[in-house]
């Protein structure tokens, strides 16, 4: 690399030399040993090996962080070290497994199915870049990071199958150009956040087997237009879901048992407090008839 460097140099202290010692036309002169001279310095810095990306030290923090918050228990991710991380790119090459890059930037993130543990870094949002961001088929745990709203070119957010816990953060919905939700097979609980079906160009959605509950929103359930569609299967698994595509709410109410027991309970209690009125209504008529037959006998009997 330093040698590279020195060619390049030298060579344009000269060019400028000759340039500049040229009598008569010198400014054409310049102009083509300039253009000429940027052609050669772009072919040199090729030859040396020099690198024409720059490396982003927001993409530095974003990987640091996200190996800082990740268990690796089959090593799958040796070359991920704080030398790489540096530098993760060069260009459209990746020096890192997993991650691609374009214009020296990391552009996606493809963890899948490594049996990773621990738990998604809210540093993922350094990666202001990245487009897709898939770590399913693993083992994570915790929530989903509110921050990933900051990857406002994020198009593809994989988290399916792990383990991740939590409500859905509606801050997500600030991914604009999302075209992809994937989290099914995970234990997150709450509503579907309501404005994920304002999305436009959401053409994958999948929230199954997972807790949560209340109404899917409409906006979701029921597309309008030309946007994609969303069946059952995108929902089902969630006991707490309800509404289209799913059946509506039901309430829990009683069962026909209850409701059968209820009503031979009122009609016996009603029997029996006919009964009891049909009783006291004929004592009470006895006593008077028996009262009236007394006054009778009386009025009969003579004075003595």
């Amino acid at each position: 690399m330093g040698k590279g460097l020195k060619i390049l140099l030298q060579y344009s202290s000269t060019a400028k030399l000759l340039a500049t010692g040229t009598a008569g036309g010198n400014f054409t002169v310049f102009s083509h040993l300039s253009l000429l001279e940027s052609l050669v310095m772009l072919s040199m810095l090729i030859c040396a090996g020099l690198p024409l990306f720059l490396s982003d030290p927001n993409d530095e923090s974003c990987l640091s962080h996200l190996s800082e918050s990740l268990k690796d228990p089959y090593k799958n991710l040796q070359n991920w070290t704080k030398s790489t991380f540096t530098n993760p790119c060069n260009g459209f090459t990746s020096y890192l497994p997993g991650a691609t890059c374009n214009n020296g930037r990391i552009y996606k993130l493809s963890l899948t199915n490594l049996s990773l543990q621990g738990s998604i870094s809210p540093f993922l949002s350094n990666c202001t870049n990245l487009q897709s961001l898939d770590l399913s088929s693993n083992a994570l745990t915790g929530s989903i990071p509110a921050d990933l709203q900051y990857l406002v070119n994020l198009a593809v957010l994989n988290l399916s199958a792990n383990r991740l816990e939590g409500e859905i953060p509606p801050q997500i919905t600030l991914c604009a150009y999302l075209n992809v939700i994937d989290l099914h097979d995970n234990l997150l609980t709450g509503q579907i956040p309501q404005n994920v079906g304002l999305l436009l160009r959401l053409s994958a959605f999948d929230v199954s087997n997972n807790r949560l509950s209340g109404p899917i929103p409409a906006s979701l359930g029921n597309r309008s237009g030309n946007l994609p569609k969303f069946n059952s299967t995108s929902f089902q698994g969630n006991k707490g879901l309800y509404g289209y595509p799913l059946p509506p709410f039901k309430g829990k109410g009683l069962s026909v048992l209850a409701i059968v027991g209820i009503g031979l309970g009122s009609g016996f209690a009603s029997l029996v407090l006919s009964f009891t009125g049909v009783c006291i209504w004929l004592k009470i008529t006895e006593q008077k008839m028996a009262l009236d037959q007394e006054g009778k006998i009386s009025q009969l009997m003579p004075d003595y």
